[in-house]
């Protein structure tokens, strides 16, 4: 856990100095065309925006002498956002990165993992005319976690892992964008799906939706299960983001997917919706929600004690998040 921990800052240091070397090189690059052409370099500094963002929420709670009783614990989710937009013209191209990872160390219990996310998304669109909102558009993303995770307090047999899973989204259609109202929404009839289980005892079970392994009269395998799924359906992702107060801010993020080729009309639902409060530069309040629903993705439990994880079938999934700290953007 430590090494998985460092591995992460080290991480996030080597972004952040990437973004600095982008930084450079753009205000180099920019001062030599400047020195050319002063109207050119003016307008390519309006073309490429970005915005980095670093955060830590921490939670403590510690006991002396407490009558009612409990257990010393922090908790701790690190985060970080990249954006990188190019806008010129009909030209629209956007790209962004989330990486997220969060620990509880419980007095007289190991640490565990409360959180964990990496995600890379890059959309490309043109427009036929300055004035319109809707761009023909392309959308690639990416999204898997950092470590292991386990169905606590079994820490025996991990649930997931690195690329297990893993999901890619590739496809073509329309994007509305209106940057007055900060909305975009996207609609792609095209887009193919791929789950990956990089994890061969994962993609044995059949875990995420992948084809499992074939076995015989004695449970002996015959067959390995599929590392990969690939699907064919449509496509629905909105991003919206108001002030609804006075330093508080409203982010949500709908992901709607069905399969053309399984049980088309069966959607696959990610909702993000958060409020996040600003204090003041380096302090900001996050209160918000994470629901997931795959049809693909059974439900597993041990119910009677044997060991072995029962399978059921899809249910809902729900992350509640709240935190402060401190975050610093550029």
């Amino acid at each position: 856990m430590k090494l998985q921990i460092l591995l992460i800052f080290s991480l996030l240091i080597s972004l952040k100095s990437l973004a600095t070397d982008f930084t450079h090189f753009a205000v180099s690059d920019t001062t030599a065309t400047a020195s050319k052409d002063t109207t050119t370099s003016d307008t390519m500094l309006v073309y490429w925006t970005e915005k980095n963002t670093f955060g830590v929420n921490l939670t403590e709670v510690a006991f002396l002498n407490w009558n009612s009783g409990g257990n010393n614990s922090i908790s701790a989710l690190f985060y970080s956002n990249f954006e990188r937009d190019f806008k010129k013209d009909l030209t629209l191209w956007k790209n962004s990165a989330s990486l997220r990872y969060g620990i509880n160390a419980q007095e007289g219990r190991e640490i565990r993992k409360t959180d964990d996310e990496l995600k890379l998304s890059s959309s490309f669109g043109f427009r036929s005319d300055s004035t319109a909102h809707w761009y023909y558009s392309g959308k690639f993303s990416f999204h898997t976690q950092f470590s292991k995770g386990y169905k606590y307090p079994d820490r025996e047999k991990a649930i997931s892992k690195f690329m297990a899973p893993g999901y890619t989204f590739l496809g073509v259609g329309t994007e509305y964008s209106d940057p007055d109202e900060d909305l975009t929404l996207y609609l792609s009839p095209l887009t193919f799906k791929s789950t990956f289980v990089l994890d061969q005892r994962l993609a044995n079970e059949g875990m995420f939706g992948v084809t499992p392994a074939k076995k015989d009269e004695l449970g002996n395998i015959i067959e390995k299960g599929e590392n990969m799924r690939t699907e064919f359906g449509f496509l629905v992702t909105s991003e919206y983001h108001k002030e609804v107060w006075e330093n508080i801010k409203l982010d949500n993020q709908l992901s709607l997917y069905s399969d053309y080729l399984n049980n088309f009309g069966n959607i696959d639902v990610d909702w993000q919706l958060n409020f996040n409060m600003k204090v003041n530069d380096f302090v900001k309040a996050n209160v918000g929600s994470h629901i997931r629903y795959d049809d693909d993705v059974k439900y597993k439990e041990d119910t009677n004690g044997d060991g072995k994880l029962e399978t059921f079938g899809p249910r809902i999934q729900l992350k509640q998040m709240l935190g402060v700290g401190l975050v610093y953007e550029f």
